[in-house]
């Protein structure tokens, strides 16, 4: 499909990059100022320590005070399961390990050489807008079923539709109900 090229070809070679002590505030301000989705973690010699996306920063917003939020560092909230592609490697096996991830971070040997994206096989190649436009749709289904699955967890307070009591509610067959009445 593609016959010989690699995702050193394609790859962004000097990705965003933060120090693992850096303020997860630093890394906000260094996002927008370079207008990307996620910085990398590296040490002084460059070795690949971690990555923090939007999504982390968002986690962080809503989970933390604004006092804690400060005080956050990258390596505290950096995404642990690391998967990362080689240089080497071809661009079929880049599509499919980004069916899975938004971003790959490039190594060899461990020091980080690049970052590669979806959007940068799609600029060398749109030949493969089909594919990652399907891999979307399977995304975003993925996240409204996430969504609904929550929903239907989701309490509420309020007034029980069977027994009257103001308590938390949950849905049922009926409507929503209080816990007493739901375990009926």
């Amino acid at each position: 499909m593609t016959s010989g090229i690699i995702v050193a070809d394609i790859m962004t070679r000097n990705p965003v990059t933060v120090d693992p002590e850096a303020s997860l505030l630093d890394c906000v301000k260094k996002m927008f100022k370079n207008k990307v989705g996620a910085v990398i973690i590296t040490d002084k010699e460059k070795n690949f320590l971690g990555y923090i996306a939007q999504k982390e920063i968002h986690w962080a917003i809503i989970k933390k005070s604004e006092k804690e939020f400060r005080k956050i560092k990258a390596r505290e909230i950096s995404i642990k399961k690391l998967t990362t592609i080689s240089p080497k490697a071809s661009i079929e096996e880049a599509i499919k390990k980004l069916k899975k991830y938004r971003r790959l971070p490039v190594t060899q040997k461990g020091k980080l050489v690049g970052l590669i994206t979806a959007k940068d096989i799609l600029n060398f190649k749109p030949e493969f807008y089909p594919e990652f436009e399907e891999l979307s749709k399977i995304r975003e289904e993925s996240e409204k079923l996430k969504r609904i699955k929550k929903l239907k967890e989701r309490v509420f307070e309020g007034i029980c539709e069977e027994c009257g009591n103001y308590s938390s509610l949950y849905k049922s067959g009926e409507g929503l109900v209080c816990e007493s009445c739901r375990e009926k």
